[in-house]
């Protein structure tokens, strides 16, 4: 969790993928991790070399019954791997992971219009844009956009709901 709240800070820290602006304790990412994985949300990690290099998580899209088939994802690798196509098998497998735990929809909150890499990395993934908000975040002086994207898991809406209420 060491590695995890390191990389986690930098993002908060240096980028607009999270609108965190203070970056949280390992205890509070500890704590983070807790809460998804008993809830049966999957939490992963790469590792390369021995070491921790990204990490990915799907946790609730909102909190209401209704919604509890349709999980957000985040990835957040080490600045030094970007662009070795590690969010990449991350991401995969996270899809993988919730499907086989019967999620039907997944949806990305991309931090910034800015964020290309992101948003062209869920795109290949089979992932489709739905929308932009505009200047919904501010951070280090500058308006920030979440760019909203969406993917079906599974047989998505045309299987029955499992989590939902």
């Amino acid at each position: 969790m060491e590695a995890i709240t390191t990389i986690y800070a930098h993002h908060v820290l240096n980028g607009a993928g999270s609108f965190e602006t203070e970056p949280p304790s390992a205890d509070e990412m500890r704590s983070r991790r807790t809460a998804l994985v008993a809830r049966d949300y999957p939490h992963l990690v790469a590792i390369q070399g021995g070491q921790v290099v990204g990490y990915a998580y799907a946790g609730p899209y909102r909190p209401r019954a209704a919604y509890g088939d349709t999980v957000e994802n985040s990835v957040y690798l080490h600045p030094n791997t970007i662009g070795r196509g590690i969010a990449r098998l991350l991401l995969e497998a996270l899809v993988a992971e919730c499907e086989s735990r019967g999620f039907r929809q997944m949806v990305a909150v991309v931090g910034d219009c800015d964020n290309v890499a992101s948003i062209r990395l869920h795109e290949r993934l089979g992932f489709r844009m739905v929308g932009v908000l505009r200047s919904v975040g501010h951070k280090r002086g500058r308006w920030l956009d979440t760019v909203l994207l969406q993917r079906e898991l599974g047989l998505g809406d045309g299987a029955p709901p499992h989590k939902a209420g």
